[in-house]
């Protein structure tokens, strides 16, 4: 299947600010990617893009006074399979992880491991390691926490999710990937695209959050926020938390004006039509 998905995003700030903006496509779904992004902002100006050290591609600007918009706009092919799973997956050994993996064992900016590694023995110590211990701990985030829009706050930790029981997506993901970090299990937060396909139209259009964990030797997907497989995510960013892959990292003051993304299913004719519609959407 063809998936289109894109991004306009209004910035307003006081004076000219460097930026650095992680909303392009992950890497290793390049060889997917049919219409290429296509990028414009108003006013235009320069940017240039590199890879940071977690792989995610970045695009580094200079916003100028005033008004930005930053828009852009792909399509992508998907299997249109739900997210894979191996009901019987191990758990790895600490002492057999890759070098790569033991970065995603440690406590990070979100992800207070000191405080909540009690917790997590406490609630989990029990449960038969591997991918069912994997699926409990997804399974008490999705229960555990209230989502609720109007109560996002871009500081909150999993420790502060855990005790206040309310949050986003990015609070579910951040409590999940604490829990298991505290397990000794490798865990990852991701940023990306994730349409209505398969599923009832619940939310506004949205950027999501969710989690990869390292279990028999590979990294698959959990979603503690929705807690059950869909179809179509696309990856925009991975890394230890969200201070490590905001989709908006600002060097100095700005405010965020208008914010609206869109995510969904076409066929070859509507592949790399206009897509003035979806703006609105």
């Amino acid at each position: 299947m063809l998936i289109r998905y894109g991004y306009e995003i209004t910035v307003s700030c006081a004076q000219p600010t460097a930026m650095v903006c992680l909303l392009s496509v992950s890497e290793d779904r390049k060889s997917d990617i049919r219409v290429p992004e296509k990028v414009f902002t108003t006013p235009i100006i320069p940017m240039t893009t590199y890879v940071d050290s977690f792989g995610n591609r970045c695009r580094r600007l200079v916003a100028p006074a005033g008004d930005l918009t930053i828009w852009g706009d792909a399509t992508i092919e998907d299997d249109g399979k739900i997210d894979p799973a191996d009901f019987g997956a191990v758990e790895v050994p600490v002492a057999e992880l890759p070098d790569s993996c033991l970065l995603y064992l440690m406590g990070s900016r979100y992800c207070e491991t000191d405080k909540l590694s009690q917790t997590a023995w406490d609630l989990f110590g029990k449960v038969p390691p591997g991918w069912g211990r994997v699926q409990a701990v997804c399974d008490f985030v999705h229960r555990h926490i209230k989502f609720d829009y109007m109560q996002a706050r871009a500081t909150r930790t999993a420790f502060e999710a855990f005790n206040e029981r309310i949050g986003v997506c990015r609070d579910f993901a951040h409590l999940a990937v604490t829990l298991c970090r505290c397990l000794n299990i490798p865990a990852r937060y991701i940023n990306g695209h994730l349409g209505d396909i398969g599923v009832p139209v619940v939310d506004p259009m949205d950027f999501s959050a969710w989690i990869e964990v390292y279990l028999a030797g590979s990294w698959w997907t959990f979603d503690p926020r929705n807690n059950m497989p869909r179809i179509g995510r696309i990856v925009v960013a991975r890394g230890r938390d969200a201070a490590d892959i905001p989709l908006i990292n600002s060097f100095g003051p700005h405010v965020l004006k208008s914010f609206r993304v869109w995510t969904y299913e076409v066929f070859d004719e509507q592949a790399s039509a206009p897509n003035f519609a979806q703006r609105g959407r």
